[in-house]
């Protein structure tokens, strides 16, 4: 599946989530039920995936854990909070350096509508 199919399909997870849950919520729930929505899609998906940090040649387990990761191509970040900031956009830019991948998508469900570019952003690297 090629990636504009990919995210396209990623979206609808995440637009009939908020619609069926609304803003609000912890984070961890919207994790949950968007891992559910993609797998009923027929999506490969892991949660909580484990990012170690490699720095000259060690291997650093410090905690740092992908939201979710779909088909091992897209990585999914979630957020519950007021407003993203830029740093959430670079926090997500590195888990894609660190796991060698070319996109993710920011997503911010404490809104009053998921609008693109605002609560929903694309992360190319």
């Amino acid at each position: 599946m090629e990636l504009h199919e990919l995210t396209f399909r990623i979206r609808g997870a995440i637009f009939k989530v908020y619609n069926e849950l609304g803003p609000g919520l912890l984070e961890s729930v919207y994790v949950a039920a968007v891992d559910y929505e993609l797998n009923r899609m027929g999506l490969r998906t892991r949660t909580q995936v484990c990012l170690p940090v490699i720095y000259r040649d060690i291997r650093m387990e410090l905690g740092f854990r992908l939201d979710i990761m779909v088909e091992e191509k897209v990585i999914l970040e979630i957020k519950s909070i007021e407003t993203l900031q830029n740093v959430h956009k670079k926090q997500l830019l590195t888990y894609l350096r660190l796991a060698n991948k070319k996109l993710g998508i920011l997503v911010n469900f404490n809104v009053s509508k998921l609008i693109d570019k605002e609560s929903i952003i694309r992360i190319i690297n």
